[in-house]
């Protein structure tokens, strides 16, 4: 199946070709009917022996590469088409009676098999039973037709082996679907993890771009100096913010706990919001680095956006890494957004806690990132 347009993808011609070869070669064994339509004495019954059995062999492989695409592109075979079919099978192999005689029976182990490839565990086996009887009843009810255990047994034993092909190939059509949808989930699976990126991302360097203009503009008729830079500033924000998409969509960003602590020390400053961030960061496995970068990027957009603090502290421990503020804390949907979604998400491939609420005093907001030191 094609995942970009959701239709079936069509086998190889590879494939094509074994299908057609592996139905056809069975119609070796048609060769018994075959020679005794070519001895018959009367021209017509040879004609109609022959012309019968070769639409007989034709009709097979063609219901047998019917059914065998639509088990290929995972589709389900329409039960009356398939019946249909059957008796359409059958009566060419009973109108070679005239030219064949009782080997006509050669016939029924073809229909047993095909009925056991194309229809339904009870409708096959109830065909299957009644091709095997047909030799015994036909011996005994036609005069001069000896009884065809042969053809018993034959038509058993291809039913059998029919069997077990079609067990293996509804096994090959499962595996396929599963491997399909594997690839599907993996696809959107990259799509959530580049659209959660994008986000967090964005998000934040929109936040302080959007304070840093506002900023200017309150400054541009009092500091055109100040104002000038502060559009500078806005300037390389954009420039990296584009940077950080392209490197992201090309999957080269790297996201460090000092990048994230100093671009937090600019956000804030551009907020007019005081913040307290450690002077120094502890050693931490690249893993974790990047886990507490994501967690100081999304608290202090939080903060930024929601908060209304004038205060900021930023904790950095071996095993965990805080950002609070004094502000008047985060609403229900806020707590809930994407970013703190995004934020979980990583922490959970780590073992990570992620806990939000307020401060100890039970004023402000507090955004915790906690790492186990067993997990570690």
């Amino acid at each position: 199946m094609d995942l970009s347009t959701g239709q079936p993808r069509p086998a190889s011609r590879h494939w094509r070709f074994t299908g057609w070869l592996l139905a056809a070669v069975w119609l070796f064994f048609l060769n018994v009917p075959l020679s005794t339509a070519l001895h018959q004495p009367q021209p017509w019954r040879q004609v109609l022996g022959v012309a019968a059995l070769l639409v007989f062999g034709v009709g097979y492989v063609l219901l047998f590469q019917w059914a065998r695409q639509l088990r290929q592109s995972l589709l389900p075979i329409p039960a009356r088409r398939a019946r249909v079919g059957l008796l359409l099978l059958l009566a060419v192999g009973l109108a070679s009676i005239p030219g064949t005689g009782g080997d006509w029976l050669a016939t029924l182990v073809y229909v047993a098999a095909a009925a056991v490839f194309l229809l339904p565990s009870r409708e096959a086996l109830l065909a299957v039973v009644l091709c095997a009887l047909a030799p015994v009843l036909a011996s005994r009810l036609v005069p001069g037709w000896e009884a065809e255990n042969t053809i018993v047994f034959a038509v058993l034993l291809a039913s059998f082996a029919m069997f077990g092909v079609s067990r293996l190939a509804q096994r090959n059509s499962e595996l396929q679907a599963a491997q399909q949808e594997i690839r599907r989930l993996a696809v959107a699976e990259e799509r959530v993890r580049t659209a959660r990126d994008l986000h967090d991302i964005l998000g934040h360097s929109l936040t302080v771009v959007a304070i840093k203009a506002e900023l200017a503009g309150r400054l541009l008729e009092v500091d055109r100096d100040r104002a000038a830079a502060e559009i500078a500033e806005v300037e390389g924000l954009a420039r990296a913010a584009l940077a950080d998409v392209r490197q992201t969509v090309g999957a080269y960003r790297e996201v460090t706990l000092a990048g994230e602590l100093a671009g937090a020390r600019t956000a804030l400053a551009a907020a007019g919001i005081a913040a307290e961030l450690p002077g120094e960061v502890p050693a931490l496995p690249n893993e974790w680095d990047r886990l507490f970068g994501w967690a100081v990027r999304e608290g202090v957009t939080n903060v930024v956006r929601h908060s209304g603090a004038r205060c900021c502290t930023i904790r950095v421990h071996p095993d965990r890494v805080e950002v609070s503020d004094d502000g008047r804390g985060l609403s229900t949907a806020d707590v809930s957004g994407h970013g703190l979604v995004g934020l979980r998400e990583r922490a959970r491939g780590l073992d990570a806690v992620v806990s939000v609420g307020r401060r100890s005093d039970g004023t402000g907001f507090m955004l915790r990132v906690h790492a186990p030191a067993e997990a570690r």
